[in-house]
């Protein structure tokens, strides 16, 4: 069985960690292109401007407008052939990271995340959307980033709900792995879909990526519930620092080298209801990790696990803890519909999967958590 597995070239993570980009902006040449929303920039300027000065580089300032759009990219690359950049820096969200893995084409690529929200820093793809910010495309790109860098320091001053949707985001990284291991499936390592004929064959995950996958969901449970409390406290700690590692690292390899499985193409077809528009992602991965569970028929102390983890953290356990406070029989079967179709990633699991499967999976976790809640309530009684 031909196996992949991919990562990025370095990943450096720690306090005050931006003082070092210049050093790195080095290993390339001496000039980047800063590809950030100007709100991040201003959120690090001194240190982006102490960076500068200590390793005599240049940073190109970009004006980035907010969407990864074909138009922007083509702006932003015409804009580094003119200022003669050595690489690329996406410094700041998702909208960003991608715009700049899109510039980069694969090519001296510096990801600098500011929020701990998502897996994607450590990843060889990115979304693209129109102008308007409508889904378009995926792009995959010849390699990883070149340097995954992270300042924790900046990380603790974010506002705590995109860290425990970064916990929502890795939650469903072991139990994906888990599931694409048992079907042999492929995972982004390999192939993505689409390449030309006469490829060579998609390949599977490696025993080294569902280990790390496990080591993510090990780590939520140990460190979750203290990483939150030192990042309302915008404080940097063991606890924290393991989780950032674990939103991140752990869970980037695990996704893109493990594979996806149900939990992120539940997410897909539940963003089709408008009340889950005002969610984060990883929010929604949180429950859809539980439909998950409920669709392989995973032991009920498993479940009963996660529930407790997402409760501790603050994570959605219900439909009504993602904006959902009702469901119509017609918009469950076109979550199902959404969830289900041929190019997603449920097909990973290791049985046959329908829609109807799918929506009895969504209704009985829905269930499932609002119970828990209840119980939680009449505990504290």
């Amino acid at each position: 069985m031909r196996k992949a597995f991919i990562s990025p070239s370095k990943y450096v993570q720690g306090e005050n960690e931006l003082l070092n980009l210049g050093y790195f902006i080095r290993t390339y040449g001496e000039s980047a292109l800063l590809i950030a929303h100007p709100e991040d920039v201003k959120r690090v300027k001194d240190k982006l401007d102490f960076t500068s000065k200590k390793f005599n580089v240049t940073l190109v300032e970009s004006e980035f407008r907010g969407e990864c759009s074909r138009e922007e990219v083509q702006r932003l690359q015409h804009l580094a052939r003119e200022k003669q950049c050595s690489c690329t820096i996406g410094l700041g969200g998702g909208k960003a990271i991608d715009t700049a893995k899109c510039v980069a084409e694969g090519d001296a690529l510096i990801i600098v995340p500011t929020i701990a929200a998502t897996d994607a820093p450590t990843s060889h793809s990115a979304v693209i959307y129109t102008g308007e910010g409508a889904f378009e495309d995926y792009a995959y790109f010849k390699q990883s980033p070149s340097v995954v860098m992270i300042d924790t320091t900046v990380i603790a001053n974010a506002p705590t709900r995109f860290l425990v949707s970064g916990m929502g985001d890795a939650l469903s990284t072991y139990f994906e792995a888990r599931a694409t291991s048992r079907s042999f499936s492929k995972v982004n390592a390999g192939l993505p879909c689409g390449v030309h004929e006469g490829a060579a064959p998609a390949a599977g995950g490696t025993k080294a990526a569902l280990a790390l996958a496990k080591l993510c969901y090990e780590t939520l449970l140990e460190d979750g519930v203290r990483a939150k409390i030192a990042c309302d406290a915008n404080q940097v700690t063991p606890a924290l620092e393991n989780i950032i590692e674990t939103n991140i690292l752990l869970s980037g390899l695990g996704f893109e080298s493990g594979g996806l499985a149900a939990a992120h193409a539940i997410h897909n077809g539940l963003t089709v209801l408008p009340g889950t528009h005002h969610y984060f992602h990883g929010e929604k991965v949180a429950f859809s990790t539980i439909a998950q569970l409920v669709l392989e028929n995973a032991p009920k102390a498993e479940i009963d696990e996660v529930l407790e983890f997402c409760f501790s953290v603050g994570l959605p356990v219900c439909l009504a803890d993602i904006g959902v406070d009702a469901v119509t029989a017609d918009e469950l079967r076109l979550v199902a519909e959404t969830a289900c179709i041929p190019e997603e990633s449920i097909h990973a699991m290791p049985f046959p999967i329908t829609e109807e499967a799918v929506i009895s999976a969504i209704v009985v976790a829905d269930r499932i958590g609002r119970d828990f809640k209840l119980s939680k309530k009449d505990a504290i009684r």
